[in-house]
């Protein structure tokens, strides 16, 4: 995404008004929809669409949300050595960064220092995993469609043929996960693969303060590593109390 735009969690103070205090809320849906609380900084959510449709197929009541799969960011080791000069590669860790959140906006940015960290951890079988509004695929890709709802959508997959889809891309700037030092502009990332054209269903742009938010309600397409695909639209990103990043989505699959 534009660096100009990202989506931020909660802090206090004179950040107050950008970021979100988490509110707890659980949500049952059934086959078609999911819901997530996607508000947590630290962790990556994963769900399987095969396992889910088969799960919703057998039972007509079953929750479909109940199915992610959460998993923690690995943070560095207490102690670990922290290097101050960009890495050659792509090794996994923190990547911390200054943002010049309080000027010209979070386009600005300078590269701090870097923590090395295991990898990411992920479940045996995943489509795809959400962090706030960061997607990853597993091994899939994204094409966003000039459709608005799933029924203006043509039938089949044969018109899928000459679309262009997008790959997932490895990123150091924009999984923020470490917030301890936000009042200085420093953000902690994690340097990992996502997909930047799903993940712009939901953006943030400062300035202005306080941010505006871009929610996309168009419908992505997913080809998934096997050559099935996936329609994935998200119809909200707040939940009742208005939090950000609790995301309802709508879900075809297969189509």
């Amino acid at each position: 995404m534009a660096w100009a735009i990202l989506s931020l969690s909660s802090c206090t103070g004179i950040l107050s008004g950008i970021y979100d205090d988490p509110e707890q809320e659980t949500r049952i849906t059934r086959a078609g929809q999911l819901y997530l609380d996607a508000s947590d900084w630290t962790q990556w959510h994963y769900i399987d669409f095969k396992d889910l449709v088969d799960k919703t197929e057998a039972d007509p009541a079953f929750d479909s949300s109940s199915l992610w799969e959460t998993f923690p960011i690995p943070m560095p080791d207490r102690g670990s050595a922290v290097e101050n000069t960009e890495p050659a590669g792509t090794p996994s860790g923190i990547y911390t960064y200054w943002y010049d959140v309080f000027g010209v906006g979070i386009e600005k940015r300078e590269f701090n220092s870097f923590s090395p960290t295991e990898k990411q951890a992920e479940p045996s079988k995943w489509s795809i995993a959400i962090h706030r509004n960061n997607v990853r695929t597993n091994g899939g890709s994204a094409w966003r469609s000039p459709y608005r709802s799933f029924d203006e959508m043509p039938s089949g997959t044969d018109w899928l043929d000459n679309v262009i889809f997008s790959e997932d891309e490895w990123n150091q700037t924009d999984v923020w996960t470490v917030q301890d030092r936000m009042l200085l502009g420093l953000a902690g990332n994690q340097g990992i693969k996502i997909n930047n054209l799903l993940g712009q269903w939901l953006t943030m742009k400062i300035p202005p303060m306080p941010p505006v938010f871009t929610h996309d309600k168009s419908v992505y397409v997913l080809r998934l590593s096997d050559g099935s695909y996936a329609a994935l639209q998200l119809a909200d990103y707040v939940n009742s109390a208005g939090t950000k990043c609790h995301l309802t989505i709508n879900y075809r699959y297969p189509l």
